[in-house]
């Protein structure tokens, strides 16, 4: 049976939690509202890079991505950001979805699934 290993484990979720060779990350929002989609989006991307390396993985080993977004008129611009971050060559299975996040001023809310 494999060990569990749960990465900023808290009162009600943990950030990532690790089973085996596969790497569960919660959803990430940005940690500074003030910023545009662009920079949320940047700002989330960055902190999946250092969940992912804290469970010892990498963005090249992702295997899936869900992605909300509060407004679809954004779509376009964090798909640039997505598009310059992700692995090329090693796309995830993705879906991107209008809807309510926690807070008004959350615009992006990423979780990802990786291999290790």
């Amino acid at each position: 049976m494999s060990s569990i290993q749960r990465i900023d484990c808290g009162p009600r979720m943990s950030k990532a939690v690790v089973h085996g060779d596969t790497v569960y990350l919660a959803g990430i929002v940005a940690s500074d509202t003030k910023m545009d989609i662009t920079g949320q989006t940047k700002d989330v991307l960055a902190q999946i890079d250092g969940f992912l390396a804290k469970a010892g993985t990498d963005k090249s080993k992702l295997l899936r991505a869900n992605i909300w977004i509060t407004d679809m008129k954004n779509f376009q611009a964090m798909n640039a950001v997505w598009d310059a971050w992700v692995s090329p060559g090693n796309t995830p299975a993705r879906a991107t979805v209008q809807a309510g996040l926690a807070t008004p001023d959350y615009l992006v809310e990423i979780m990802v699934v990786a291999a290790k």
